[in-house]
């Protein structure tokens, strides 16, 4: 589908919710591209995803008003509400930080505001990437092992935990109360746990911290901890539906996004240079005659990992975004709506 054949079908009756829902129509700033026609891995058999974002109402800033998003699944349009958008964007979120990064062609509307909003884009960067890519990655590693039925050993499993763990601890010292940096030490040694071979062990030294804060912690590690041991149904469905390249390229993906903003300060959702590669691995490539990730990919995994802890080291991000101009942009915007400015 091009472009020109997208924007005729956004003009659509399909579509009209765009133009007549009462928070959307002239409240939103921004229509974009989202999914593989943004990353440009898209197929002839791909969905077409639109993404955007529309200003909170007057009546919605003054009272408070619940608008977060609105979903319309028939056409896999999602329209973030400005205030709930920036608090994701505030969070280097995957799913909506791409939507700053498009091809200029890629935007079908962009008001003034909207204009003003993308220009603002590095606001948002900081290391909390290394949490929402890396992370993210991180678990999608575990459960693609899972799903392709690869006989990956303990230790080895182990050494996936402590790398998700290891980003999340990153993210810890933002929304917990302040520690010095050595407080909490983990590492994997010989396992004392009966059928293990290594496990990951901690060293704490903290004095008087907020039990409710460290509890938190040790609550959201025991949750990854539980994650990694799950195999989800949507994993066998992804082999049924023969979608394991899909996943596996998307798991590559997140990390050639990650290191940009890591190592360039950039957000490059169209993976231009990579496409080749991209749509090699998607098409089945990297997969044997059983429809398995070969060895090779996991090779290439592997190079993308190392990549990814000496960008986490290196990276002259900050550590969190910009949160004072933030919002002194998020409170000109409401500003201007409040006063019918626009």
């Amino acid at each position: 589908m091009t472009i020109e054949q997208i924007k005729e079908k956004l003009r659509s009756k399909e579509y009209d919710f765009l133009r007549k829902d009462k928070n959307l129509g002239n409240n939103i700033i921004i229509l974009t591209l989202g999914g593989s026609h943004a990353y440009g891995t898209n197929t002839e058999t791909s969905d077409l995803d639109i993404r955007g974002c529309a200003l909170n109402s007057k009546m919605q800033i003054l009272t408070n008003e619940n608008f977060e998003q609105f979903v319309n699944e028939k056409t896999d349009t999602t329209i973030y509400a400005f205030n709930k958008l920036i608090s994701l964007l505030c969070n280097c979120n995957p799913n909506t930080i791409e939507m700053l990064g498009n091809k200029p062609e890629h935007y079908f509307y962009v008001s003034p505001i909207g204009r003003e909003f993308i220009y603002n884009k590095d606001l948002f960067l900081s290391k909390k990437a290394i949490y929402s890519f890396g992370g993210y990655a991180n678990q999608q590693l575990r459960r693609l092992e899972n799903k392709s039925n690869r006989l990956v050993g303990q230790a080895k499993n182990e050494e996936h935990i402590f790398k998700t763990i290891d980003h999340a601890m990153f993210d810890f010292k933002q929304r917990h109360f302040t520690m010095p940096d050595d407080a909490i030490k983990l590492y994997i040694d010989k396992a004392v746990q009966e059928g293990y071979d290594t496990e990951i062990f901690m060293n704490v030294n903290l004095t008087h911290y907020p039990l409710r804060d460290y509890s938190g912690m040790i609550s959201e590690m025991q949750s990854i901890v539980k994650a990694y041991g799950k195999i989800g149904k949507r994993n066998q469905k992804a082999i049924e539906a023969n979608k394991l390249g899909k996943h596996m390229m998307h798991l590559i993906r997140l990390y050639m996004m990650c290191l940009d903003i890591l190592e360039k300060g950039e957000i490059n959702t169209y993976r231009d240079k990579e496409h080749d590669l991209l749509m090699d691995i998607r098409n089945g490539k990297y997969l044997d005659e059983n429809r398995q990730p070969v060895s090779e990919f996991y090779e290439m995994v592997d190079e993308y990992e190392k990549r990814l802890d000496y960008a986490k080291e290196n990276t002259d991000l900050p550590d969190s975004p910009d949160y004072k101009k933030i919002n002194e942009f998020v409170a000109s915007v409401n500003e201007r709506v409040v006063k019918g400015e626009i």
